[in-house]
Order: C-alpha cells, then sequence, then structure tokens
C-alpha cells in the first residue's frame, strides 16, 4: 500500500462532493419537471412511481457494478474506469433529463441517470477499503462525511437560488460542471490494479438481493394498489374532516404494512428462516431503520410540494426555500452524529435511536403548523438533530445484533431499507396528496401536509417497535 499523503484525502473523497450535488438538484429539478408536465392534480402520484422504480434500479445497479469493479483487473486501477465511465453517462443524462419533452422521457431519463450514478457511485465506495489503512479510515470517513454536507450548502447557496429564479438550465449546468470536476480530480488517486487474478465472481448474494428488491416491490404496488382502490370507494364522500381521518388511517397502515411484511420477507430471503428465528431482533432493527428512513426520505423528497402548499409558494419560486430547509436539516445532521455516538456508549444505543424517532416526530408536527418559513426552519432543525442521531446511533446498534461473523451479508439488508424507504413513502403517500389536491379543490395543499402527517406517525413507530429489540449493550466506561 503507498504511502498517503494530505491530498489523498481529497482525492478519494472528493467524489461524494459531485455525487451528493447531483441528488440534492435533483430533488428541486425533478419535482418541478413532473409539476411541469402532469399538472398538480397528478404531481404526487407521478413522481412516486418515478421515486419507487429509479431506488429500485439504483440498489441493484449499485449492488452488481461494485461486484464488477471488485473483480476488475484493468491497467488503470478497479475503481476509477467505473468512476470515469459513470460520470460521463450521468452527465449526458443530466442534460437529458433538463431537456425532457414530457412525464415519459422524464421517467426514462431519470432511470438512465441513477444507472449511470451508481456505475460510479459503487466503485467509489471501494476507495477507503482499498487505499487505506484501518488506522486511519476513521479520518478519511469524516472528511467524506464533510464532502457530502458540503453540497448542501452549495446547491442552497447557487443551484436552489438559480432554479427559483427561473433559470433552471443554469442549475444544471452547474451541477454538471460540479460533477465533471469532482470526477477530475478524482482521477488522480495513485490506484493500482489488482496483483492478482480474483476467482470467479459469487452470484448467489446478487441472486438473493434481485429475489429481495422483486418481492419488496410486488408488496409496494399490492399495498398501494388497495389504498387507491380505498380512495375511489370514498369518492362520494365530501366532508373534509371524515377523509383526512380516513386517508390518514389508512395511508399510516398502508406503510406500516409495506413496512413490515416487505422487511419480513426480505429477510427470510437474505438469511434464511431458521437465522431470522435466532435473530429476532434483527429483524426488529430492519424495521426500525426503514419506518425512520422513509420519514427523512419523503421529507426532503416531497419538500417542494409541502412548501408550494403550506405558504402558497408558485412554481420554481419554492426551490430556494426548499434547499436551504435541506441546508439546515444537513448541518444539524452533521453536527449531532459524532456527539451522538458518544452518549449512546454511555447510556445504550436502543434508547437514544428511540429518543431520535420521538424527537423526528415533534419535529415534523412542528413543519405541520408552522405559519412561514422561520418555524419550518426551527421544525427542520429538530428533525435534522434527530436524524443525525439516528444515523450514529441506529447502525451501532446494528452491528450489536448482527452474528460478528456475518456482519456483511446481515448489514447488507440495510441497503433495501435505505433504497425501500423513498420508494414506500412516495410509492403510497404521492396519490394521498393527489386525492385531495383532486377531491377537495378548497384545500388542495392538505394532502400534502396529511402525507407529512403519516410520516411523523412513522418516526413514532421506528420508536415503538424497539421495544422488541434485545439490546446486547454493555456501558463503556468514563
Amino acid at each position: 500500500m503507498k504511502r498517503l499523503h494530505w491530498y489523498d484525502y481529497i482525492t478519494v473523497n472528493i467524489y461524494w462532493l459531485g455525487l451528493t450535488t447531483v441528488s440534492q438538484s435533483n430533488a428541486l429539478i425533478i419535482p418541478l419537471l413532473v409539476q411541469r408536465f402532469v399538472g398538480p392534480e397528478q404531481q404526487g402520484t407521478a413522481f412516486g412511481s418515478l421515486r419507487l422504480y429509479t431506488l429500485m434500479v439504483a440498489l441493484l445497479v449499485q449492488a452488481l457494478m461494485g461486484m464488477l469493479s471488485d473483480h476488475s483487473t484493468i491497467r488503470w486501477g478497479r475503481r476509477r474506469p467505473f468512476i470515469l465511465v459513470g460520470t460521463l453517462l450521468n452527465m449526458a443524462c443530466l442534460i437529458i433529463i433538463g431537456a425532457s419533452p414530457g412525464y415519459w422521457f422524464l421517467f426514462g431519463a431519470a432511470v438512465l441517470s441513477q444507472i449511470a450514478s451508481n456505475i460510479a457511485h459503487a466503485a467509489e465506495q471501494g476507495l477507503i477499503p482499498d487505499l487505506v489503512p484501518e488506522n486511519r479510515r476513521g479520518l478519511f470517513s469524516g472528511v467524506k462525511s464533510v464532502m457530502e454536507l458540503v453540497p448542501v450548502i452549495i446547491v442552497a447557496l447557487t443551484i436552489g437560488k438559480l432554479i427559483a429564479e427561473g433559470l433552471m438550465w443554469a442549475g444544471i449546468l452547474v451541477t454538471v460542471g460540479i460533477l465533471f470536476l469532482s470526477m477530475a480530480i478524482t482521477m488522480f488517486v495513485r490506484e493500482e490494479p489488482l496483483g492478482t487474478q480474483p476467482g470467479q465472481i459469487d452470484w448467489k448474494p446478487f441472486g438473493r438481493l434481485v429475489a429481495m428488491t422483486l418481492t419488496f416491490l410486488v408488496v409496494i404496488l399490492g399495498v398501494g394498489g388497495i389504498v387507491n382502490w380505498i380512495g375511489k370507494l370514498l369518492g362520494g364522500v365530501t366532508s373534509l374532516p371524515v377523509l383526512l381521518g380516513t386517508m390518514g388511517i389508512i395511508g399510516l397502515l398502508a406503510m406500516v404494512a409495506s413496512v413490515v411484511v416487505g422487511v419480513w420477507l426480505s429477510v427470510r430471503i437474505s438469511i434464511g428462516r431458521e437465522e431470522a428465528r435466532r435473530y429476532p431482533s434483527f429483524a426488529w432493527w430492519v424495521v426500525n431503520r426503514l419506518a425512520f428512513l422513509i420519514g427523512t426520505a419523503n421529507l426532503s423528497g416531497f419538500a417542494v410540494y409541502f412548501l408550494q402548499a403550506r405558504l402558497g409558494l408558485g412554481g420554481e419560486a419554492a426551490a430556494g426555500p426548499a434547499s436551504q430547509l435541506m441546508m439546515v436539516v444537513g448541518i444539524l445532521i452533521l453536527l449531532c452524529a459524532l456527539p451522538s455516538g458518544w452518549i449512546a456508549d454511555r447510556i445504550g444505543r436502543r434508547r437514544l435511536v428511540a429518543f431520535s424517532g420521538i424527537m423526528a416526530a415533534l419535529g415534523t408536527c412542528v413543519l405541520l403548523i408552522s405559519p412561514n418559513m422561520t418555524t419550518i426552519y426551527i421544525g427542520g432543525s429538530i428533525i435534522g438533530a434527530a436524524t443525525g442521531m439516528f444515523f450514529t446511533t441506529n447502525w451501532a446498534l446494528g452491528t450489536d445484533l448482527v452474528p460478528r461473523e456475518e456482519a456483511g451479508r446481515y448489514l447488507g439488508i440495510s441497503n433495501l431499507a435505505g433504497a425501500g424507504a423513498g420508494a414506500v413513502g412516495a410509492y403510497i403517500g404521492g396519490p394521498i396528496a393527489d386525492y385531495f389536491t383532486v377531491n377537495t379543490p378548497q384545500s388542495p395543499g392538505v394532502g400534502y401536509v396529511l402525507i407529512f402527517g403519516i410520516y411523523a406517525g412513522l418516526f413514532l413507530l421506528s420508536a415503538i417497535v424497539l421495544t422488541r429489540v434485545q439490546e446486547t449493550w454493555t456501558a463503556t466506561s468514563k
């Protein structure tokens, strides 16, 4: 392994800045384009479907490309060729997204962008394990976290403002430029090809992931179909409180069912029925993780639509406040992540994970009653602090629960939780929001307030299910 220099901290990690900039920019651009193509009456459903399929594709492509780059014998290096190709393809996809003439064209471009992005993403994940000795990985990972935070600020101060002023193409070109620059600097990583010929790829783990993903997709589609059917049955009801109460309960139950059934089936496919019975706390940990992430993923995903509905902002005008809200959340995540780990080592992981779920629910309630952006920023700060706490302590809890000799296989299921979170919340929540836009024209934005309330319920669920998790933690000495 080559001697590391100060600039290696930058070259190894800067690509995360490019990837996160693309992700943050797309969170503003794609919802606005969907709204432009299908109108407010169908935007939630259309955006939810796009989120569902792009996230499922991303999950599979990332796993596949990770395996291929692991076994790459290209003389230029194992990871950099994938990063270069993925970036160039993604730059083209971002331009195509901006030039989309209609929804289905946008849908296809977004899927292709996820494929390209995850070709590079999967390879980038391998740079620290490949090149950095264990005793320095903590500091390298800290730099990685900074690289993932900086784009939140960049997007809020530049790209978000450009889009809010109607200069979407300028925002897209800035995004493309940042992605290209981060890739170009990454090409200076001092990477060497594999010294020995790798063995044949073991396709069984990928086959299990495909089975898990398809199973989870079927569960989401089935539950989403039931929700839409119930909505049609309520077509003759005119009382807004009755509709809100009924659809709120149905939406919450549907998401809970998707989480529990999806996790139950996924765990059995991945580790088998006998091992699932041997480690029952593990499945409930995944339920906790998925329920919490549904809230965080979709609060950001629907931020533009929520701010339009809550504050009466029109079109692109919501992009600026939405990006600034994400900046506030991102900064609080970073500030609370490290102290939470220290606290969890002293009072226990489960207690702090439960507290983070309750705290996030409280922050979401503040968003729901917010009359202005100042109060919304306060709610976002509470959610950000809770999320930072959750990210650190939930993962620590998971590592305590799984058998050490098979930690990779067990914890790999958390990738499904990450992708499934955005898929469940958007595919089920989007049509609920559209239902109120169509059926209650006097209060068209109330649907987004309702689904944010459902996400608050899922934050609380994430805390409640921890009663089924048996913690193995022992306090560290002070």
